[in-house]
């Protein structure tokens, strides 16, 4: 099977986020047939190659979001056109997932990398919160290094912006809006408009690939009546964090600036970055031929610790989430032939010391 062929069979199976079993059942035929011994927890799958003392993991995601409005074909069909291949999910991120499987089937017949076990993991609900890979951790064992698949025109992302989610709330003391002008009330709307327009000033260290973090005021609720003052104004602040940023202590910093009570809604999605000098990417720069990048987009690398990882695959962040999705045939044999490059290039990295 060639790579627009598999990428044609993934894309037309439907695997939006909770409903993957019939891709993980295709996906585990595959590598069964190639001669994987394969493992399955859930909707995910996953297999080694190879041996060694340092373990690489190489994941991708096997889910998509639901398909928006706006398509020209029938999102779960695989339809190509002008050699691009167009349906839900072909750049996020079964491009990655086509261009991962062929390299370990390469490896499979070709023999590993010395020195390094390659452990595939092609996993789940990845776009509905890192249920699928974050879970499995415990279960694939120590590593040393990851690669996590997402179209980034195969520029290693070496940088990853975090979310942190503050729910903010105003209190005041309500009563009849004829009586505001006599005093004793207290607008709970108005202390927030003040707190949102703290929120707007708010500045935090530039990082040097990702540049400013800037917290935005997202969802906005208050009042009961027309006829009363709020003594509530519920507000949501979304911050795309960057490494360096503790979550904990940006959201008391955040607190200490406003009026309002701020508590943390989630801050699970954690920044992440990797060192220039570490022998991943290293041999991911020297694969590619490309400058490392920061990515604005989380993804499972949020959900690996302290694990070293470099975010890297085919296709184009822009077109992730969006009606009319493809990917090129050049894109994706590009993207093939770049893990093979970035697997062999880490175990030479990695046996230089």
């Amino acid at each position: 099977m060639n790579p627009a062929e598999l990428l044609t069979a993934l894309v037309a199976t439907p695997s939006v986020s909770g409903d993957e079993a019939r891709i993980a059942d295709l996906v585990a035929g595959h590598a069964e047939s190639w001669g994987a011994r394969v493992h399955r927890q859930g909707h995910n799958v996953w297999f080694s190659v190879g041996s060694g003392p340092k373990r690489l993991l190489v994941n991708s995601h096997l889910d998509t979001v639901k398909p928006c409005a706006g398509w020209d074909t029938e999102p779960h069909e695989a339809v190509w056109k002008d050699d691009a291949l167009y349906g839900l999910g072909a750049n996020d991120a079964k491009g990655c997932v086509t261009a991962m499987l062929l390299t370990a089937k390469a490896l499979l017949e070709e023999g590993a990398p010395s020195g390094v076990e390659c452990v595939f993991a092609l996993t789940a609900e990845e776009e509905t919160g890192g249920k699928g890979l974050g879970p499995l951790l415990s279960t694939l064992g120590p590593l040393d290094a990851a690669i996590v698949g997402e179209p980034t025109s195969l520029k290693p992302c070496t940088a990853q912006r975090g979310m942190l989610l503050l729910r903010c709330v105003a209190h005041g003391k309500s009563g009849h809006v004829a009586h505001a002008h006599t005093g004793g009330l207290d607008n709970a709307i108005l202390k927030a408009a003040r707190d949102i327009q703290a929120v707007s000033a708010l500045r935090f260290p530039a990082h040097p690939l990702l540049g400013e973090a800037r917290a935005q005021v997202t969802q906005v609720s208050g009042g009961l009546a027309r006829n009363q003052v709020p003594d509530r104004c519920e507000f949501f602040v979304d911050l795309r964090t960057t490494p360096g940023m503790d979550h904990a202590k940006v959201a008391q910093d955040v607190g200490a600036a406003l009026e309002s009570e701020v508590v943390v809604h989630s801050a699970r999605y954690l920044p992440k970055g990797t060192d220039a000098s570490h022998p991943l990417v290293r041999a991911a720069v020297a694969a590619s031929g490309q400058a490392t990048v920061g990515s604005s987009t989380t993804s499972d690398w949020a959900f690996l610790g302290d694990v070293p990882a470099v975010k890297v695959g085919p296709g184009d962040t822009l077109r992730s989430h969006q009606a009319n999705e493809y990917l090129t045939r050049a894109e994706l044999e590009a993207g093939l032939a770049f893990y093979r490059r970035l697997l062999h290039g880490y175990a030479g990295e990695v046996s230089r010391g």
